[in-house]
């Protein structure tokens, strides 16, 4: 995942997702975050990179959540932020990637405060974000997906759904899946929040809610460790009326437009030969996640 929702990609506050195996990785390497980068150069564009060419490493903020950014079992760095981030850095001529855990909410803050040089969390772009820091190109887009009991017996597709049913709805912590909720009339305070998807499976599982909502990505792959919850298909919520598919993306200092830019480069040199996929395919991402969006789009207009 910036208040006030997050993102299981999410919306602009604290967020997307944790898994069991991210939120113990907080606690393996949270001092990480205790020491700063460098102050940001004042140079038009930023000097950020020429110094993580010097330096060897860069340090990429993440939030310890599968399958974005996270501390595998064996204590390693992974996750398809982090790989992709690999590449494109050493690509750069950057050879080492540090990671800097904390908190969904905490990324931008942490950010801006120097405590780490990139976000490598497949935050989701969106306009209030793009306020607080500029995107790459998005590497991945979404669309939300439900969790619901077996043969999902409501009938709950999507978030009119929800409302018209009078479904028990439960999110994550700053998802912005509370957004796409209270936009199709649901009343925010009789969501319920939990911390993550597993949370979210375990609360329909118990019959506490009748669903919960996270993106397809991450639905999918969680209710394969259950009996008696599945997925639904995937859609697009509706803002404003309109579908609307979100993408994931690094995210930089507004100073650092040099570094965004090289990035961009890369990145779509790694989308157009194929490289991109092979990156995110073992993360659970699928074709249908492969996405030609740009920062610019999801931003309003307005790229950084």
């Amino acid at each position: 995942m910036a208040p006030p929702f997050g993102n299981d990609r999410h919306t602009p506050g604290p967020t997307r997702r944790s898994l069991l195996a991210g939120v113990a990785a907080l606690g393996a390497l949270g001092a990480a975050g205790c020491s700063r980068v460098a102050t940001a150069s004042t140079t038009a564009g930023g000097e950020l990179l020429d110094r993580l060419k010097a330096a060897g490493v860069v340090r990429l903020g993440i939030a310890g959540e599968i399958p974005f950014g996270y501390i595998d079992k064996n204590g390693e760095l992974t996750g398809e932020a982090p790989e992709l981030a690999k590449v494109v850095f050493k690509r750069l001529g950057v050879d080492k990637v540090q990671a800097v855990p904390t908190e969904f909410g905490s990324l931008i803050p942490g950010l801006n405060s120097q405590q780490f040089d990139v976000v490598a969390a497949g935050m989701y772009v969106n306009p209030e974000r793009c306020q607080q820091v500029i995107f790459a190109d998005p590497d991945y887009q979404m669309l939300d997906s439900f969790i619901v009991r077996k043969g999902n017996p409501k009938g709950l597709h999507d978030y009119k759904d929800v409302v018209a049913k009078k479904a028990k709805f439960a999110t994550g912590t700053g998802y912005a899946e509370i957004q796409y909720a209270v936009e199709a009339g649901y009343k925010e305070s009789d969501i319920l929040i939990v911390p993550d998807q597993v949370a979210g499976m375990n609360a329909v599982e118990a019959g506490r809610v009748d669903v919960f909502a996270g993106t397809a990505l991450t639905t999918r792959e969680v209710v394969k460790k259950s009996s008696k919850t599945e997925a639904t298909k995937a859609f697009a919520p509706l803002v404003k009326g309109k579908p609307h598919v979100d993408g994931g993306a690094f995210a930089f200092r507004p100073t650092e437009t040099r570094l965004r830019d090289a990035f961009n480069v890369e990145l779509h040199k790694l989308k157009e030969s194929g490289e991109l996929f092979r990156i995110l395919q073992p993360f659970g991402f699928t074709k249908a996640e492969m996405t030609d969006l740009t920062a610019k789009e999801l931003c309003g207009g307005k790229s950084g």
